[in-house]
């Protein structure tokens, strides 16, 4: 990252309120997503095991196909923001609604996919005999609000650009509160089952994806930005997303990766495992809210030509991440003999996860880095490095991780893989970060 002279006390302390106002939202909202999954699976556990089972899996290839578009929200948010920066409200709604156009066209071949694939899809996950019949319930009916699914991640991203993380959170609210009590009435007032949670969510989505686009309407007409499809600004959206893509698809593949590699060395390890990955994420969607907050602010200094202001806003961001990493590693170290009880009572299990989390603890001040530097490298619109960085990370990991077993290490071992991950992404980023490239000034990159 380029040197930057020393932050005056106001300054610092402007960033840091821009900061809290939008990652303290932002986290609220990303935490409702698991909350989705974790309300169905707590009215659905009591129907039957395997009803539980067949939400597992249905949920599972659910989240994975949602999460593949995730670039819909981290594409419109930088898009977005360059406009607002620039002082083109009109632009930058024009440039969202693109996005919430793109999302409903991929929603909807998402659809046309998911219903008649969708045995074959349970199956190949390994679904007993008796638990796909539900999956497969489950899946036809909840693939149908893929495309409202889509419409709030890009709505999201609108929001974001426009440095609103407030609304999202409000959605995300009514949207859990909803989607909990529809469950409850469909499922056991109606006495539909496992069709009654799926139509539940189905429900809520469309109710999150309207409560959305009421705003982004609302907002349009009042600066006389058009919402008519635009090909040529679907197109740009998508192109803009591709690399994202990329770079998600490569996150994915390291966490398959991991997970396979933790079933190749046994039950213990995999059980383990799959309560190390829950932490994980929790302490993602921490540092992830930091990035959002990044990629608005990042993206609305470039678009009003300010590179001094990106740079600043830059270097207190990552002072921000490695503060938010250690307290987070700190906390993982602490209650790491309180954590553990939570999940298991297995004598074997317990041992095998006291030393991986210290491990991860030990990684939160780099995973602070490198979400923080993520994040304003998408608010510059740098998906193309983005892109290519993590190609590099997943052809550093892979050999490593699937040498574990092969030299006798466990999880341990696999979790160190991890961290390695993680600093060779830091690397990456932090190079990009100092050379300068990725400061681009204007309303468009």
């Amino acid at each position: 990252m380029t040197q930057a002279p020393e932050l005056p006390k106001e300054r610092r302390r402007r960033h840091d309120r821009e900061i809290i106002a939008l990652a303290v939202p932002a986290f609220g909202a990303l935490v409702s997503e698991p909350l989705f999954v974790m309300a169905d699976s707590a009215i659905i556990g009591h129907l039957g095991t395997t009803q539980l089972a067949g939400l597992g899996v249905a949920a599972a290839l659910l989240m994975t196909a949602v999460n593949v578009f995730v670039f819909l929200a981290y594409a419109t948010t930088a898009a977005v923001a360059r406009r607002v920066g620039a002082g083109d409200l009109a632009s930058a709604i024009r440039q969202g609604m693109d996005g919430v156009w793109l999302a409903l066209l991929l929603g909807v071949a998402a659809v046309a996919v998911a219903l008649p694939t969708a045995p074959w899809l349970v199956h190949a996950f390994g679904a007993s005999d008796t638990a796909a019949p539900y999956a497969i319930t489950y899946l036809r009916i909840s693939s149908l609000g893929i495309p409202a699914m889509l419409t709030v991640l890009a709505a999201t991203g609108v929001l974001r650009g426009l440095q609103n993380t407030r609304t999202p959170l409000y959605v995300a609210i009514g949207g859990f509160a909803s989607n909990a009590a529809l469950n409850a009435l469909l499922v056991y007032g109606a006495g539909l089952g496992i069709a009654g949670s799926a139509w539940g969510t189905v429900i809520a989505q469309c109710a999150m994806a309207i409560a959305y686009l009421i705003v982004v309407v609302r907002g349009a007409r009042q600066h006389g930005a058009s919402l008519r499809p635009d090909a040529a600004g679907i197109r740009a959206s998508a192109q803009a997303g591709v690399p994202l893509l990329i770079r998600t698809l490569s996150i994915r593949a390291v966490l398959m990766i991991a997970t396979a590699v933790a079933a190749r060395l046994g039950d213990v390890d995999i059980a383990a495992h799959q309560i190390v990955l829950s932490l994980w994420s929790l302490l993602a969607f921490a540092l992830d809210a930091i990035a959002i907050a990044g990629q608005a602010i990042i993206g609305r200094y470039l678009g009003a030509g300010d590179a001094a202001g990106a740079r600043q806003a830059c270097r207190r961001m990552v002072e921000w991440g490695v503060a938010a990493g250690l307290v987070l590693g700190l906390l993982v170290a602490g209650s790491r003999p309180l954590f553990i009880p939570l999940f298991t009572s297995d004598p074997a299990v317990y041992d095998t996860l006291l030393p991986v989390l210290l491990v991860v603890a030990v990684s939160q001040p780099i995973a602070g880095v490198v979400f923080v530097l993520d994040g304003v490298l998408m608010g510059a619109g740098d998906g193309p490095y983005l892109a290519g960085a993590m190609l590099v990370t997943l052809a550093v990991f892979a050999p490593v991780a699937l040498l574990v077993p092969a030299f006798g290490g466990g999880l341990t071992a696999l979790w160190w893989a991890m961290a390695l991950m993680m600093a060779v992404r830091m690397l990456t980023l932090w190079w990009r970060t100092r050379s300068g490239l990725w400061i681009v000034t204007g309303a468009t990159r």
